[in-house]
């Protein structure tokens, strides 16, 4: 034999042995699953029912983890880890997602919680005032549109990267990092008192936001998936803000409620008891959050696959944007994941959706989406008729990451209809904005 043919058969056995890692890897997936399934429901209703739930829970559960792996498990056939490590990091220093920052700020929610913000602002025209707006204004202008972005559960600010780069210097904008999320703190009052998160919480913390970052002038909000949630609770609590202050709204890839009826791909009869337990085992794995820890970086992977499934929906996303998202999503701690979780089955928001009634809406959703599917915002479109809705083929739930550009698009389309954007501007893939001729 060959020296070549001996480095290509032993390049093949490695393979195979790292194939036979993610096997094991699919199974201790699949077995951890169960028995935090069965621990779960043998704390809050002993006896022998329970038990049997409990494993069809974790059955169900740990489908979502094989079938995972089982991608994985042919992607290492041909790609060894080392390999892959190196493409990890290559993907993480290179990679140019997240990297946009802007003028820092915090605001502070009613519980203390301390919350991060950006601004980006517009860029400012020198040239005096025209005679009309003189008039109108007299020496001072107005207060510029400000465009709020509200990203989604286990996500930060950065989620909105390429809308965040196009309309850089064209519009004031406004990012912020979700309470436990990104670079805001923990939430004190479930990290010191335990009490559970709620989107109402959410609403108020976003109020507190635009109270410190944005307190006059116009208002465009935007949300993705738990964003969108923060945004109806705002409508919600505080009618007399949208009524006075807001022009425009946009729904990304979100709910106004019967989130608990989500099947999130899964067969029909292991959903119900994923559902009864799901809560209990996110609490118990939380309070093990620092061996959660470890094993979620023993298994990046597996998990690598996991979150592709439940972030985009076509095949061919580039490398650096799906690295970017499990960046995100890994950067979430598991007792935080645990604990806004039961927020979902509680949030019903489809009263709130009034408020909104008069205003320029856009509601847009991925087809594929499997955590808030595209019916969820049909309902919404339906509840507001006026309302422009769009439903992107080949998209999952972080469509704002998948097709960027459709996203960008229709947003721009909001902003020029409010008058946040002059309608001779053109906002450009990478921030740029030129004046067409009139």
């Amino acid at each position: 034999m060959s020296e070549t043919s001996a480095e290509a058969v032993a390049d093949a056995a490695g393979a195979a042995a790292s194939a036979v890692s993610t096997a094991r890897e699919a199974a201790a997936a699949f077995s951890g699953a169960r028995a935090a399934a069965a621990a779960s429901a043998a704390s809050s209703a002993p006896g022998a029912g329970s038990w049997r739930i409990a494993g069809i829970a974790g059955a169900a559960i740990g489908v979502v983890a094989a079938g995972a792996a089982a991608g994985v498990a042919i992607e290492r056939l041909t790609v060894g880890r080392g390999m892959r490590r190196k493409a990890r990091l290559a993907l993480d220093s290179t990679g140019p997602y997240g990297a946009l920052r802007g003028m820092p700020g915090k605001a502070y929610a009613d519980d203390g919680t301390e919350l991060y913000y950006e601004v980006d602002e517009v860029e400012t025209d020198t040239a005096p005032l025209a005679p009309r707006r003189r008039r109108l204004f007299g020496r001072k202008a107005p207060a510029p549109v400000t465009v709020v972005f509200s990203h989604g559960y286990c996500l930060n600010q950065d989620s909105w990267h390429f809308q965040r780069a196009a309309l850089r210097g064209v519009v004031r904008t406004v990012h912020w990092d979700q309470r436990s999320h990104g670079r805001s703190g923990r939430g004190v009052a479930q990290h010191q008192d335990d009490i559970p998160v709620t989107i109402d919480q959410l609403g108020r913390d976003l109020k507190a936001v635009i109270d410190a970052a944005a307190p006059e002038g116009p208002l465009v909000l935007v949300g993705h998936s738990m964003g969108g949630m923060t945004v109806m609770a705002l409508a919600d609590q505080y009618p007399e803000l949208v009524g006075e202050r807001v022009v425009g709204v946009a729904l990304v890839g979100t709910s106004s409620g019967r989130l608990g009826e989500v099947n999130f791909g899964l067969p029909v009869a292991g959903v119900n008891a994923v559902r009864r337990v799901l809560p209990g085992v996110l609490r118990a794995l939380g309070q093990r959050a620092e061996l959660v820890e470890r094993g979620r970086r023993a298994t990046s992977d597996l998990f690598a696959g996991i979150i592709k499934r439940y972030s985009f929906a076509s095949k061919d996303v580039d490398p650096a944007i799906e690295r970017f998202a499990e960046r995100m999503i890994e950067a979430t701690p598991i007792d935080v994941v645990a604990e806004f979780y039961p927020a979902f089955n509680d949030h019903d928001k489809t009263e709130a959706l009034a408020r909104f009634a008069e205003l320029p809406v856009l509601v847009l959703a991925g087809v594929g989406d499997l955590v808030t599917p595209s019916e969820h915002s049909e309902v919404i479109a339906d509840l507001l008729p006026d309302a422009e809705l769009v439903l992107v083929p080949d998209a999952g739930h972080l469509v704002m990451l998948e097709h960027p550009e459709v996203v960008t698009d229709r947003l721009a389309d909001l902003l020029t209809r409010v008058g946040a954007v002059p309608a001779g501007a053109t906002v450009g893939r990478y921030g740029s904005s030129t004046a067409q001729p009139g």
